[in-house]
């Protein structure tokens, strides 16, 4: 695992990984790990927007029923941060940046003028039904600080069909450009964890320069 680590690091030298997946696929847990993993930053665009809410009541009511934050703000809040120079020196590990169709060339191309350009794409998969089970344990456990827009069922269905209709296109384009690397999502925290890596470390060596 050190070696593959290594390697990925090397290879994506200060580029971007952008991970996406529907609600309750990993991303921030994966995103996190990764990101300690190999000295990067990480970025998720739903705790970016969800501190915006403090000021913005619009987007915390949309957001709270699990409506995607609309495309205007996403530029106003989330693209700036892929110019920062304090991130600059560093590899930028995204959650979910760009979810709604187009936003994608938005985000590779602030990436890119940042010094962070987007090398590969993950895609966590899970079943609908998985993303139940795993949001009905959540709610028995109350291990993610009960989110609003984890709250209720309503909610939770509305995200799964953001996801379908508007971050799947997203995905597609991702998939057309050659850089997205599908990662099965089942398992343990760990199993999944190392699904990424293998498959980010087959992709990197591929498509080392």
């Amino acid at each position: 695992m050190d070696e593959k680590i290594s390697f990925i690091k090397e290879w994506l030298g200060t580029g971007s990984i952008n991970i996406f997946g529907l609600p309750f696929s990993g991303k921030d847990t994966v995103g996190v790990k990764l990101a300690e993993m190999i000295q990067a930053r990480f970025l998720s665009s739903g705790m970016i927007l969800r501190a915006a809410t403090d000021v913005d009541m619009e987007l915390r009511h949309d957001m709270a029923g699990g409506l995607l934050a609309p495309t205007d703000k996403f530029r106003e809040i989330i693209l700036p941060y892929l110019g920062r120079d304090d991130l600059r020196p560093y590899p930028l590990i995204l959650s979910s940046v760009g979810r709604w169709e187009g936003e994608e060339s938005d985000v590779m191309a602030a990436a890119e003028a940042g010094g962070h350009i987007i090398k590969a794409v993950i895609l966590l998969n899970i079943s609908e039904n998985e993303v139940w089970k795993r949001w009905q344990a959540a709610q028995e456990s109350g291990d993610r600080g009960l989110r609003e827009d984890d709250r209720v069922a309503s909610a939770i269905e509305t995200r799964i069909q953001e996801f379908i209709q508007k971050t799947m296109p997203v995905i597609e384009h991702y998939h057309t450009d050659g850089i997205l690397i599908p990662v099965a999502a089942i398992g343990t925290r760990e199993q999944v964890f190392e699904n990424t890596v293998n498959g980010l470390f087959n992709f990197a060596k591929a498509h080392q320069n």
